[in-house]
């Protein structure tokens, strides 16, 4: 079962290399195109630092930061790889967006960003970040649940 979820990871991985080649390929740096109007636009932009830029330029913070969250990520879901699937598949999607952004700022020096929500002032992100932000609620929500039980 552990590999079904390091596949997941993958196919994640893949898919936020796949968009970022396709816009990369696609878009000139700065170019906005509508996907869905007042909502959803494709924005190709390149962030050396995270949400909303902040630690912008700490390639060698970005790196101690990954590895660590790779290391215990990778820990956690051997560990309770039979856990609830909340729970690993939080951890998977957590992965996921650890490597994919990972792969960014190692063979870039940043990290190539394109979802702009346009009915809200929010950071652009890409495929990586939505990944890390499911996976954390996931773990979130199971963290919730689990406590429940514990204390019935």
């Amino acid at each position: 079962m552990i590999v079904f979820y390091f596949l997941f990871s993958a196919l994640v991985i893949g898919l936020d290399q796949w968009v970022k080649f396709w816009i990369v390929s696609n878009f000139a740096l700065g170019d906005t195109q509508n996907i869905i109007p007042n909502i959803l636009s494709f924005t190709y932009v390149q962030n050396t630092g995270a949400a909303w830029s902040i630690f912008e330029g700490q390639m060698g913070f970005f790196t101690v930061i990954t590895l660590i969250a790779v290391a215990v990520v990778t820990y956690l879901l051997v560990r309770y790889r039979n856990e609830n699937k909340l729970f690993t598949i939080g951890l998977a999607l957590v992965l996921a967006g650890a490597i994919g952004n990972f792969i960014d700022r190692v063979r870039l020096g940043y990290v190539v960003d394109m979802f702009q929500t346009d009915f809200m002032n929010f950071p652009i992100f890409n495929v990586a970040d939505m990944s890390l932000c499911i996976g954390v609620g996931l773990i979130f929500i199971y963290t919730i649940f689990d406590e429940k039980m514990k204390g019935k």
